[in-house]
């Protein structure tokens, strides 16, 4: 059956290719990160979690060190194919939407629950195939800009991941159990804008901390969704979830932990204050904050 399992071969092999063209380049920070991270999706499954924590220890290692360099500005290739250019970005959609409702009638051929990834992933194969056919490029070529902008996002790319794990970790430790405890001597018996505020704020100011409100959600969603609001007060478990992850989103908006939001865009627009995009979204979040605390308030009570 076809699943993940494509998905982190084709993962595997372009970071692969992205490891040596860095050794060709003699970035030699950036080849080994990239390496790491074929390592992971090649062979991840045969290493073991002592195996698979050191991995990860090392990446990190690499990314504090300061020595990943971002590549340089390429003067952009003379234009020679005009609207041709925009097929294969828009062949990589097509095939995700129609593979994922074709790979679902065929669930013996594909992981139904990874329909969607196995999708883009085809899609992706083949828009590289028609750079090559339908705009000439080199084979190498898509790999270099591909290296190019893996370079400027860095070590941001592999952010999102790990706090997700961050939150599956504290999740399995039981934080949510003993941030419940704290919460629940704080909160007077009964009271529902007690409970709503300990969630909803809790969602943000723990997403602004893990900078990921997947991995926030697990921890609050133990803590106070469930116990409190959902059996207590008797929330729909449905209105909880969906109104939490929203004010979990204002953390987002709010924090330089969500770097893949937040400061990769800074880093790629050249922004001289790294934290620009933070600045301007703040003054948005917390009025949505406000309002999902209201709106989820006014549902349960």
């Amino acid at each position: 059956m076809i699943g993940l399992n494509l998905v982190y071969a084709v993962a595997g092999i372009a970071f692969a290719i992205f490891a040596l063209l860095s050794v060709r380049d003699r970035r030699f920070a950036n080849a080994a990160f990239y390496a790491l991270i074929t390592v992971s999706f090649l062979f991840g499954d045969m290493l073991g979690d002592v195996a698979n924590g050191v991995l990860v220890l090392a990446l990190v290692g690499i990314a504090a060190s300061g020595q990943m360099r971002r590549a340089e500005a390429v003067a952009p290739a003379e234009d020679r194919h005009g609207a041709k250019v925009f097929v294969p970005a828009l062949v990589i959609p097509a095939v995700a939407l129609l593979g994922t409702l074709a790979f679902k009638h065929v669930p013996a051929l594909v992981d139904p629950k990874q329909a969607t990834l196995v999708a883009l992933t085809l899609g992706t194969v083949i828009a590289l195939v028609l750079c090559g056919t339908l705009l000439r490029a080199r084979a190498a070529e898509p790999f270099v800009a591909g290296r190019g902008l893996i370079d400027d996002i860095g070590w941001v790319a592999v952010m999102p991941q790990m706090l997700a794990s961050l939150g599956a970790v504290f999740a399995l430790a039981g934080v949510g159990e003993v941030v419940g405890e704290l919460i629940g001597a704080v909160i007077p018996a009964g009271s529902v804008i007690g409970g709503v505020l300990a969630y909803a704020l809790g969602m943000a100011l723990f997403t602004i901390v893990m900078g990921n409100a997947f991995a926030a959600f697990p921890v609050m969603a133990a803590a106070v969704g469930v116990p409190i609001l959902i059996r207590q007060m008797g929330a729909d478990p449905a209105v909880v979830a969906a109104v939490g992850m929203l004010a979990g989103f204002c953390g987002t908006l709010m924090t330089p932990m969500a770097a893949n939001f937040n400061l990769l865009p800074a880093a790629l627009l050249g922004l001289k204050d790294k934290y620009a995009v933070i600045r301007a979204q703040v003054p948005t979040a917390l009025p949505l904050l406000a309002f999902n605390i209201l709106l989820l308030y006014g549902m349960i009570a």
